[in-house]
C-alpha cells in the first residue's frame, strides 16, 4: 500500500491526453492563442502593479458586498423562519376552533332541519 501509483498514473493520463488533444490543429491555434494572451497580460501587469492592485482591490470590494448581501439575507430569513415558528402554534389554535365552530354550526342547521315540520 506504502507504493501507491495512483497520483503518477493520474499525471501520466492527463498528460497523456494533452498531448493528444494536440495533434488537432484547431486546438493548437487555440492554445497557442490563449498562452499569447496569458502571457502579453502577465508581461503588463508585471509592469503596472497599480493596475493589478487596483483590479483586485475591486475584486475583493465585489465579493466582500456579495458576501454582506448574502448574510443579510440568511439574517432575514432566519427572523422570518422564528417568526413563523412563533406564529405556527396561534394560526394551528385559530384552525381549530374555526373547525370547531363550523362544526357546531353544522350541528345546529341540522337539529333546526329535523325540527322543521
Amino acid at each position: 500500500m506504502g507504493n501507491s501509483k495512483f497520483g503518477t498514473f493520474i499525471i501520466v493520463g492527463a498528460l497523456t491526453g494533452a498531448v493528444v488533444s494536440m495533434f488537432d490543429r484547431s486546438t493548437r491555434k487555440h492554445i497557442v492563442k490563449k498562452s499569447n494572451n496569458c502571457i502579453s497580460e502577465m508581461k503588463y501587469y508585471a509592469k503596472n502593479t497599480d493596475v493589478l492592485r487596483w483590479k483586485l482591490e475591486e475584486k475583493k470590494d465585489k465579493y466582500k458586498s456579495v458576501f454582506e448581501q448574502l448574510s443579510d439575507d440568511a439574517s432575514y430569513l432566519k427572523a422570518q423562519v422564528e417568526e413563523l415558528k412563533a406564529l405556527t402554534p396561534q394560526v394551528k389554535g385559530l384552525v381549530m376552533d374555526t373547525k370547531d365552530a363550523f362544526v357546531e354550526s353544522k350541528d345546529e342547521y341540522k337539529s333546526i332541519v329535523s325540527e322543521a315540520p
